[in-house]
């Protein structure tokens, strides 16, 4: 018996259905759902047919479809022009613009399929698929596997490129050709016997048997995009780099690579996660034949970089470690590996209570300039800290208690070991018309024990071990009363806020004979402007009644802020402990400020400024500019500090530094960074490069020219090659093509 209509569709299902769907299936006319044995495959599963025309044959149990036919069953849907299903044999054969929408999102088409075990397997003529957001599948004729986890193609092609549907713009910028293509949905692997490499259409290599993971895989063992070019140091050099994926939380990368001028390096980082912590490793290894400063030494050379946290005792406690390390100065500039000049290592144990906090912490350093003295370098061992902060007001203020105590010693120079006690209460008042006072005491005790080995280099510090004690007490108010304008023009209000600080404190709060270890830099600008205690560490301090006054104003957009901040210090006399040139030296020191514009992510501006009080004149410039634009990026910076900054141990200093990266011509960018000594009127470094990047490659030449030399380093020059054949969902990152090398964070 056959019946053909739309209306019929309702009745072929009643043939099929459980009593209690068909009373539900009379008013069905367009589509149909099931829940029970339906047309769509064996019982147990749910689905849904929409489709113009149905025809059911009741004796040959066969339903056939047409007319923008759409099934959806168990998630999977299937689109065609007809769709013939036989209910005895559980399969269904498509015809006509057939395409099959997988649970994960993947999309596969074909011309002709013939599709079983409720559509994962089947047979596919012409068929094609969509695998993440931009990798394509081909083959002349597809079978789907292994409840549909694995399908093989034959005479198949395979790219990540996305494909122009233009004219003589159809062919992917790189693609595999295989007379054989698995591609199994388990492991993400894609597997190609017999296959070619295309470039542009052009075959460019041949391999009988290769895998890759298909876009979908964020990480997977292999190769990584290989680099190669020469430089005057390195000569030609290939560096090689394998990727290593334990884990989604545990990976590893290991670069080898090999020089005709420099011998071979190979270079390595580890990389761990927890949920309460992280380690990160990277060691190196070189073997240079043309070592030393005439090129004639077998020389060695090592290197260990890393950092971590890792958490014990219920996460209360971890152990902590940050290290910097080489064998050899010139070693991390030879090999481009680092730019660092002094290095800083520790380790640590830490814990926390709440707002609490204790800690072990050790410290070593490194020099790598040619006037340190390794001799004068301290090693810290240890440095206990302990901070207590209650959950709760102390006679409704702030309170805070630390300990600290600190053990240094060196080769040359004096030792000393320091304990230190501090407490503070901190009271924080808002009147009723707006201004905020803030109360704080403090009172702090010092004990040293100090020795010294060398009175050539450290001549007012005695031999001798003696003691040396001080207490240091200061009270000191806080006050501000910001004022806010609102409802200006397209959102924007205004903040002005003065401040005004008065410290209370004792002279002399630094006996000779305590050296000076942690309070060498300070630097008077506007992040301590506006503090009670300015001076770094605890071995210096500021002493003697004194007052912070200036200003703060913020101008807010609703796509960013302006903001100006400008202060300066006075005191009733001055302290000894600032250095001529320092800024504070005298009872009225410089004023400070910062102008700052931020209207992310497009534009930011900072401008530091430090101008002598004595004759109005800059004694410090700094100035920072960035910008992102669509796919353009620039940075620029400018430095100078003044002849006087030399007391500070700081030579005089005018610099600018400058990088940009511009997107042109679609995927195009063009790359320019410099470096320039402008006191001196040389050159330091410049580079400029050109690439192309978009979806599934990346491919650049850079150029480097260093014009400083150290050492067994002279002046170099660079060129730098970068090819990448992207295989996965990656994104266009035109700064990711181009070395850095004028703002490089080490």
């Amino acid at each position: 018996m056959r019946r053909r209509g739309r209306w019929l569709l309702a009745a072929a299902l009643a043939l099929c259905l459980p009593a209690r769907a068909q009373a539900a299936s009379h008013s069905a006319k367009s589509h149909v759902a099931a829940s029970s044995a339906s047309l769509l495959g064996k019982p147990g599963g749910t689905g849904l047919l929409r489709a113009d025309e149905v025809t059911y044959d009741t004796n040959a149990r066969i339903v056939v479809a047409k007319g923008h036919v759409e099934i959806d069953y168990n998630d999977r849907i299937l689109v065609a022009d007809q769709v013939t299903y036989d209910q005895t044999k559980d399969v269904a054969t498509a015809d006509g613009h057939v395409a099959v929408v997988e649970p994960d999102g993947n999309v596969a088409f074909a011309q002709h399929a013939v599709l079983t075990d409720k559509m994962r397997d089947g047979v596919a003529d012409g068929f094609s698929a969509l695998i993440g957001k931009t990798g394509r599948f081909a083959s002349v004729r597809a079978v789907r596997s292994n409840n549909g986890t694995i399908t093989t193609g034959t005479m198949g092609v395979f790219s990540p490129c996305k494909v122009c549907n233009k004219p003589g713009q159809r062919t992917p910028l790189w693609q595999v050709k295989a007379k054989r293509i698995v591609w199994n949905q388990v492991t993400h692997e894609i597997t190609y016997h017999d296959a070619t490499i295309e470039m542009f259409g052009v075959p460019v290599a041949y391999t009988p048997y290769f895998s890759q993971s298909d876009p979908s895989v964020k990480r997977k063992t292999g190769l990584l995009a290989p680099e190669f070019g020469s430089s005057s140091i390195l000569g030609s050099f290939l560096r090689l780099p394998v990727y290593i994926a334990f884990s989604d939380s545990e990976d590893m990368t290991l670069a080898p690579m090999i020089t005709t001028e420099a011998g071979a390096m190979v270079e390595g980082e580890y990389r761990k996660r927890w949920d309460n912590g992280g380690m990160w490793l990277q060691p190196s290894l070189a073997y240079n034949p043309n070592g030393g400063s005439h090129g004639d030494q077998a020389q060695w050379y090592s290197s260990l970089f890393g950092s971590g946290i890792i958490p014990i005792a219920d996460n209360a406690w971890h152990i902590g470690y940050d290290a910097q390390l080489t064998s050899n100065d010139t070693y991390l500039k030879r090999y481009n590996i680092s730019s660092l000049d002094r290095l800083n290592n520790d380790l640590f144990l830490e814990g926390l209570d709440g707002r609490s906090r204790f800690a072990i912490t050790g410290f070593y350093f490194q020099g790598l300039r040619l006037t340190d003295n390794e001799d004068f370098f301290p090693i810290v061992l240890p440095l206990i800290e302990y901070t207590y902060i209650p959950e709760h007001d102390v006679l409704d203020g702030q309170f805070r208690f630390e300990a600290n105590t600190a053990a240094v010693t060196r080769h040359l120079g004096p030792d000393s070991q320091r304990a230190s006690a501090e407490a503070r209460w901190r009271v924080p008042v808002v009147t009723d018309n707006g201004q905020l006072f803030t109360f704080e005491a403090d009172v702090r005790g010092d004990v040293y024990r100090v020795t010294n080995n060398d009175l050539i280099d450290f001549p007012n510090i005695p031999v001798k071990a003696h003691y040396i004690s001080r207490g240091l007490p200061y009270m000191a108010l806080d006050w501000r009363w910001p004022f806010v304008s609102g409802g200006g023009a397209q959102n924007t209000s205004l903040l002005f806020e003065p401040i005004m600080q008065l410290i209370a404190a004792p002279y002399g709060g630094n006996p000779t004979g305590i050296p000076n270890e942690d309070s060498s830099d300070f630097e008077l600008d506007d992040n301590n402007i506006f503090s009670f205690e300015r001076m770094p560490g605890y071995d210096l301090v500021e002493t003697g009644p004194r007052a912070n006054v200036g200003f703060r104003t913020v101008a807010y957009f609703p796509s960013g802020s302006v903001e100006v901040l400008l202060g300066g210090a006075l005191r009733l006399k001055p302290d000894p402990v600032f250095a001529s040139g320092s800024g504070a030296d005298g009872n009225t020191s410089d004023i400070v400020g910062r102008f700052t514009i931020k209207f992310p992510p497009h534009f930011s501006l900072t401008h530091r400024v430090d101008i002598d009080q004595a004759d109005g004149s800059i004694r410090r410039n700094e100035v920072y500019v960035d910008g992102t634009w669509g796919r353009s990026t620039f940075e620029v910076s400018y430095l100078r500090l003044a002849q006087q900054a030399a007391a500070l141990g700081l030579n005089s200093r005018e610099e600018v530094n400058g990088e940009a990266t511009v997107g042109v011509f679609d995927h195009w960018a063009l790359f320019a960074g410099a470096r320039r000594d402008l006191e001196n009127d040389r050159m330091l470094n410049d580079e400029f490069g050109v690439g192309y990047d978009d979806e599934c490659l990346g491919i650049s030449i850079a150029y480097e020219r260093n014009y400083t030399s150290d050492r067994d380093l002279p002046p170099s020059t660079s060129v730098l090659f970068h090819f990448n054949l992207k295989t996965g969902d990656q994104s266009e990152q035109p700064s990711a093509l181009f070395p850095r090398h004028v703002f490089t964070t080490p």
